[in-house]
């Protein structure tokens, strides 16, 4: 049976924290891999209470690991939980993030189409994330054209299907701690042409707590990125 490891990044998220444990843990119940599959919850250095209460949902949930290290950022914490399935046999491994803005309730599709993909990636056809973060994500699309000479749809989706057998070959070509992990997963797997199908997903506003990221950070990011994003171009190309 496939054993399905969820990636799941928190940083403060005690609002939400619950309700996405009990959401996504029933998800990883149903495809338990016998027994062997996981949630996998990364707190992220929290200055609240949500690794204290993921440590209470531990004792009645099996199938759920909880984990707290020092704050690394959100691209840096998803390439951590990645690590973490690889090394504890996962055949496929899904990441989603933890402010309710994605639905569990959508995951079936990709599950389905699990073999005949590397990987499958949640497209957010209608997003009610706010401007500043469409016009970001309309601007990283372009930044990648540029940098990589690929189109990639929706690059950074925290709603992704991979295989771990492709993962485990490419998360190499991914700089440690890198801020922006699941973008270069996707120009990644653009760039090496491989087997990736867009699902549209739905989106929704964050649904608690507050948003940790802003314009001010957004472009200090942004900057770093075009930097980063030439030199592991040449690293892809072979020059």
């Amino acid at each position: 049976m496939d054993k399905l490891f969820i990636i799941i990044p928190a940083y403060n998220e005690e609002e939400n924290i619950r309700q996405v444990i009990d959401e996504w843990y029933a998800v990883v119940e149903k495809h338990n891999g016998g027994g062997e599959s996981r949630l996998v919850i990364i707190d992220d250095g929290s200055k609240d209470s949500t690794y204290s209460i993921m440590k209470e949902y531990t004792k009645d949930r099996p199938l759920f690991q909880p984990i707290t290290k020092p704050n690394g950022g959100h691209g840096a914490t998803v390439l951590y939980g990645y690590h973490y399935a690889l090394e504890h046999g996962a055949d496929y491994v899904f990441q989603t993030d933890s402010d309710g803005q994605t639905l569990p309730s959508e995951f079936g599709p990709f599950w389905k189409q699990r073999q005949q993909y590397d990987m499958l990636i949640g497209w957010r056809k209608s997003r009610e994330d706010g401007a500043a973060r469409v016009f970001t994500t309309k601007v990283l699309k372009l930044v990648i054209r540029l940098c990589f000479g690929v189109n990639v749809r929706d690059a950074n989706t925290p709603y992704r299907l991979m295989k771990a057998e492709t993962l485990r070959k490419n998360i190499k070509f991914v700089p440690k701690n890198f801020n922006l992990s699941n973008v270069l997963i996707s120009v990644i797997y653009a760039k090496k042409r491989l087997k990736v199908k867009y699902i549209p997903i739905t989106f929704r506003p964050r649904q608690g707590g507050v948003n940790s990221v802003n314009m001010k950070n957004i472009f200090k990011t942004g900057k770093q990125a075009l930097k980063d994003f030439r030199e592991i171009n040449k690293q892809l190309s072979g020059k």
